[in-house]
C-alpha cells in the first residue's frame, strides 16, 4: 500500500491537494473517485455540462478535460521518478491546454471514457510500481517531489475539482 507523503517530498502548492486524500487504501480512494465522477456525468445532459458558473470560468466539461489532461501529466512523471529518471521533468500551464482542447465539443460520454481510460491506467502504473520506487525523488517543474507524492497529488486534485463542480456548478 502506497504511504502518505511527508510534506518535505513535494512542493507546498500541491499540500491542499494531498491533504484532501482521506486516510485508506490509495488505490480503492481512486477507485472509488471514478465511480463518483462516472456517476456525476451520467447524470448530466450535454448543456449542463457546459454550464459555467462565472464568465471566463471553465465549463463543467473543461474541468473533467482538465481532470484527464492533469492526471495524464502527473501519471507519467509518476513513471519517470519511480524508474529513477533523474532528467528534469516541464512544468504546464493548465489555462493553455485548456485554450488548446476542444472539451465543450465533445460529448459527456467521450470525456468520461478518456478520465476513464487514463485512470485505470494510473491505476496499473500504482499498483505495479516497485515498493522501492516510491521513496525516490525527481524533480518536476523545477522542485523536487517522491513518486507517492505525485501519486496523492493525482488523488487530491480529482478531489479538489470533484468538489468545486458539486459546490460551484451545480
Amino acid at each position: 500500500m502506497v504511504q502518505r507523503p511527508k510534506a518535505s517530498e513535494f512542493p507546498e502548492y500541491y499540500v491542499p491537494y494531498v491533504n484532501l486524500v482521506p486516510e485508506g487504501d490509495l488505490l480503492e480512494i481512486l477507485k472509488e473517485q471514478l465511480e463518483k465522477t462516472t456517476e456525476l456525468f451520467e447524470s448530466l445532459s450535454e448543456e449542463n455540462a457546459l454550464h459555467r458558473y462565472d464568465p471566463g470560468k471553465w465549463s463543467i466539461k473543461e474541468v473533467l478535460g482538465h481532470m484527464t489532461d492533469t492526471e495524464r501529466i502527473m501519471s507519467y512523471r509518476l513513471l519517470r521518478v519511480g524508474r529513477g529518471d533523474q532528467t528534469p521533468l516541464a512544468g504546464f500551464n493548465e489555462n493553455d491546454y485548456i485554450a488548446e482542447s476542444n472539451f465543450d465539443e465533445l460529448s459527456n460520454k467521450q470525456l468520461l471514457e478518456d478520465f476513464t481510460a487514463v485512470r485505470k491506467a494510473t491505476s496499473t502504473l500504482i499498483n505495479n510500481m516497485p515498493k522501492q520506487a516510491w521513496e525516490k525523488i525527481g524533480i518536476a517543474n523545477n522542485s523536487e517531489t517522491t513518486t507517492r507524492a505525485l501519486a496523492y497529488i493525482i488523488a487530491g486534485h480529482a478531489i479538489h475539482h470533484l468538489k468545486i463542480i458539486n459546490e460551484r456548478y451545480l
